[in-house]
């Protein structure tokens, strides 16, 4: 009886040790909830940013002017879907009339800036259903500091404080933005992905242009006068006082296209856990 007793244990660990360890095994490869709110991570971004304002023409042309676009930020997770976000981006525009139908105006500009912007994030799968691949949308508002220059006589200086126009304008616009973004995990902690970003700028002048041609003799130095009025330099008659300049009923704005990366720091308990596992405290 004992022999028989025996080989019907053994049996029964043959049959029920592999489910057994099955199970473990399954059990490990589901990752653990974790609480979304406080979770932290730190992103960055490279890519172009594009300009879209008076001196674009209204079509796109072969002549982009596309400038480099680089961001460092931060996430912090709110929810399930939604996490807060901050970032200090710096990016480059351009524009060049003599691309456009309105060539014989023969303004042109480029600019410099930074950005600052606060926002939210929207992701389309929880937290902690850990998706590879999660679509998100976002939104915020920030400022920019507007830096436009021209090159005159081979040499390039800063439009904004020559009021080509006459008018003294806010350098530091306020900016909302809005656009959508994927992202992939590719590590533990480690996720790639890109974003499509348009800021509208509550400002006409990114550019240096917005309203009317104004009256040379009011300008301030002979500098002013010519990079007010650019027509003469391309054999084309001098613009008249009063004529538009640009468009002030559309503000300007930039686009940015770029490929992300972001890396998780989790909450400040992990971190503080994973402190402890590097060094371990002596008893």
């Amino acid at each position: 009886m004992s022999y028989l007793y025996s080989m019907r244990r053994a049996l029964l660990c043959l049959i029920f040790l592999p489910l057994f360890f099955a199970g473990s095994v399954k059990a490990q490869s589901v990752k653990r909830y974790m609480p979304p709110f406080g979770v932290f991570s730190v992103t960055g971004g490279a890519g172009i940013a594009y300009y879209m304002g008076d001196l674009r023409g209204g079509k796109i042309n072969r002549h982009l002017g596309l400038g480099p676009s680089v961001s460092i930020g931060a996430l912090y997770r709110l929810t399930e879907h939604f996490s807060a976000r901050g970032e200090l981006r710096f990016y480059q525009v351009s524009a060049d009339q003599k691309y456009t139908p309105k060539y014989q105006q023969n303004l042109s500009f480029k600019a410099t800036n930074p950005d600052l912007n606060i926002g939210f994030q929207a992701d389309l799968f929880e937290y902690n259903q850990h998706a590879k691949i999660n679509p998100y949308l976002f939104g915020g508002v920030g400022v920019t500091y507007m830096t436009p220059t021209a090159k005159l006589d081979g040499r390039r200086g800063s439009l904004a404080p020559l009021r080509t126009e006459g008018v003294k304008y806010n350098r530091l616009p306020l900016v909302f933005m809005a656009g959508i973004g994927i992202s992939m995990q590719v590590a533990d902690r480690w996720s790639i992905g890109g974003e499509l970003c348009n800021n509208f700028v509550n400002s006409d002048y990114l550019d240096d242009v917005s309203t009317v041609y104004p009256d040379p003799a009011t300008l301030s130095s002979d500098i002013a006068r010519r990079l007010s009025d650019r027509s003469s330099e391309i054999g084309a008659p001098r613009q008249e006082a009063g004529w538009h300049r640009g468009n002030p009923g559309n503000n300007d704005k930039y686009l940015f296209l770029q490929l992300r990366v972001n890396y998780l720091i989790g909450t400040k308990k992990e971190a503080h856990e994973r402190r402890n596992v590097r060094t371990p405290r002596l008893k």
